[in-house]
């Protein structure tokens, strides 16, 4: 249910409208956003309504994005867990297709759900997800995960992994309380573990 309902781009400050402008160039590494995403309309017109956080928390965010020391694949696998962990329909619709456009396969996608023991990852792909499983659980990555993360990752990867899950654990919470609904044509259903 929207509880909080998006402003139309018209009605979004000018200083705002060039902010998003900035970012959503920057995220797209200087292109145009992909149209099948509609950039995220509906959560920018959400966060338009406070333009004061918006603007504080979205370079933030714009690292893991466009500056993380991670892999496009490596991010994508770590922001769907979140989105399966944390229930968000809406980042899960959004980064299905950004998945997609990291190399992750549908059914690599689909498999998300199952976690890090189901079979066809390899070990430090399920020590991504398993990181992410961790912070979920216990809010710090377990020292197996640590060691299994370490032995393919350099201090910023890791530090980059837990933040990683973290803005987009904080980001999923925010949606799902927001009621932040996917934009039309995108596909909102989270897999069901197997």
């Amino acid at each position: 249910m929207e509880r909080i309902s998006p402003l139309n781009p018209r009605e979004w400050p000018a200083e705002l409208r060039a902010f998003f402008a900035d970012f959503r160039s920057r995220v797209h590494h200087g292109g145009p956003a992909p149209a099948n995403t509609q950039s995220g309309i509906n959560l920018l017109g959400t966060l338009a309504r406070y333009p004061a956080l918006t603007m504080a928390f979205l370079p933030f965010n714009g690292h893991f994005l466009y500056g993380t020391k991670l892999t496009d694949r490596q991010r994508e696998l770590l922001v769907l867990r979140v989105a399966n962990l944390w229930d968000s329909e809406y980042e899960w619709a959004q980064h299905v297709v950004l998945g997609g456009n990291a190399g992750l396969t549908d059914d690599e996608i689909a498999r998300i759900a199952a976690g890090p023991d189901a079979d066809g990852w390899t070990p430090a792909e399920a020590a991504l997800l398993r990181a992410a499983d961790d912070l979920r659980g216990t809010g710090a990555v377990g020292d197996s995960t640590w060691q299994a993360l370490a032995e393919t990752s350099d201090e910023q990867q890791l530090m980059d992994i837990v933040f990683t899950v973290g803005t987009y654990a904080m980001l999923a919470m925010a949606l799902r309380s927001f009621g932040v609904r996917p934009e039309p044509g995108l596909t909102p259903h989270l897999p069901v573990p197997r």
